[in-house]
């Protein structure tokens, strides 16, 4: 099957060929010909199949006919990377269609997407609060929608966002097509989905194992040496750029400088930093300026860098879907990639539900020269806590008793810091 055979409006057929499709993805192929008959849609796949072109090819055919100058779509995603490559992949598909697209998140100022909003856009790609707040402040107007796009609904779910769904549904019209894509479908999506929808096709692209270009493997290490075993990898892997995954926000930034101390050109991406911060390491990092970027789950929606060469999980995830998805990070657009997740006692539990989720064992691998017998570093002595200072006893503070003096919080060294 190739693209011609949907028969889009010219225009977007144009912007088919601009973006260099031919063949369509299986999420396309199944979904492209149900958006565009008008059915309601719920839709399980990954970042990565395909699915933003999934929906965006039928939607600008869809809006070529009717008014312009009013929002008639609504794509709303859960981080504002996600939004931006939405609005990135709109843009260059709606080149010659006339139609525009604009993003509405926070963390940047509201003023200049209020201006974009008077003067007309047809396509909005939104994160949830800030498009709350601009429904509230009367800025956007909702009545002419005719699709709604939730995307990445498990991650919005994770993040709490349903209750700013919810109030936002209640400002949109009724009579309205509603797409709803997940990458994985727990109770509260299938509730979700069962007051959103209307008589749904579902549209599923497997997403129980790893793309066949990825190679994956385990790394166990006590969790004390990871971050050696993780400097050790790097050194001795040939990588072109290497994407980690850290559980916390603190953890990635702390990960991420303690790359640069070590010499390589590494960035930080998480929720602490500005906008302008996160659109610069994304941006480094897909242009070849950094060749590390430490992130965590949330931060790294909307990552779409097809020359990903090694994901490597310093923090093993939650779940075996979350397992699935990090990994598919790499080996994309038909190449080759590789796949390392270090792992500790503690991780028993979750290697066992991933490999019962894959059907099959995880490679095990060590390092032939790494010391896995070290011990934990000893804290500074400057860094120790003082001793407790003698003090005479009093009513306040008998023998025994409480003092009100205050310990001295421990100092971790560089080490210790990536494991709070």
């Amino acid at each position: 099957m190739e693209f011609q055979e949907f028969n889009f409006h010219p225009k977007v057929a144009a912007g088919v060929v601009a973006a260099g499709f031919s063949v369509p993805t299986p999420i396309q192929q199944q979904a492209i010909p149900t958006v565009m008959a008008g059915r309601d849609v719920m839709g399980l796949a990954q970042t990565g199949t395909g699915k933003t072109a999934a929906f965006a090819l039928p939607i600008l055919h869809r809006l070529m006919d009717g008014p312009r100058g009013r929002v008639r779509a609504l794509i709303i995603a859960p981080t504002r990377e996600l939004a931006e490559q939405i609005h990135e992949a709109i843009g260059s598909l709606a080149g010659q269609t006339g139609l525009r697209s604009m993003t509405i998140y926070g963390g940047v100022s509201a003023n200049p997407q209020v201006q974009k909003l008077k003067r007309g856009a047809e396509i909005v790609v939104a994160c949830p609060g800030r498009l709350l707040d601009h429904i509230r402040q009367g800025t956007i107007a909702l009545g002419a929608l005719e699709v709604l796009v939730l995307d990445e609904a498990d991650q919005m779910f994770d993040m709490g966002f349903f209750p700013d769904i919810r109030r936002i549904l209640g400002h949109l019209p009724q009579q309205r097509q509603t797409l709803l894509f997940s990458a994985t479908m727990p109770d509260a999506i299938r509730k979700l989905a069962r007051d959103l929808l209307v008589n749904p096709a579902t549209v599923q692209v497997s997403t129980v194992a790893p793309a066949t270009t990825v190679s994956h493997a385990l790394y166990p290490v006590a969790s004390h040496l990871k971050t050696a075993l993780l400097l050790e990898l790097l050194q001795h892997t040939d990588t072109e750029s290497v994407l980690i995954f850290t559980r916390t926000k603190h953890r990635a930034k702390r990960l991420g400088l303690q790359l640069e101390k070590a010499g390589y050109k590494a960035a930080s991406l998480q929720g602490n930093l500005s906008q302008n911060r996160r659109q610069e390491a994304l941006n480094g990092f897909r242009e070849g300026r950094y060749q590390t970027l430490v992130a965590t789950d949330i931060a790294a929606r909307g990552i779409d860098v097809s020359q990903v060469s090694h994901v490597i999980n310093y923090d093993i995830p939650d779940t075996p879907e979350a397992y699935i998805h990090r990994i598919g990070r790499t080996g994309r657009a038909a190449r080759t990639g590789d796949a390392f997740t270090l792992v500790s006692g503690e991780d028993t539990a979750m290697v066992r539900a991933i490999e019962k989720t894959l059907g099959s064992a995880i490679e095990r691998r060590t390092l032939a020269d790494f010391d896995y017998q070290a011990t934990a570093p000893a804290e500074p002595r400057e860094n120790a806590r003082a001793p407790r200072q003698q003090r005479p006893a009093s009513r306040q503070n008998p023998p025994g008793g409480r003092t009100s003096s205050h310990r001295r919080p421990r100092s971790a060294t560089a080490g210790q810091a990536v494991k709070s």
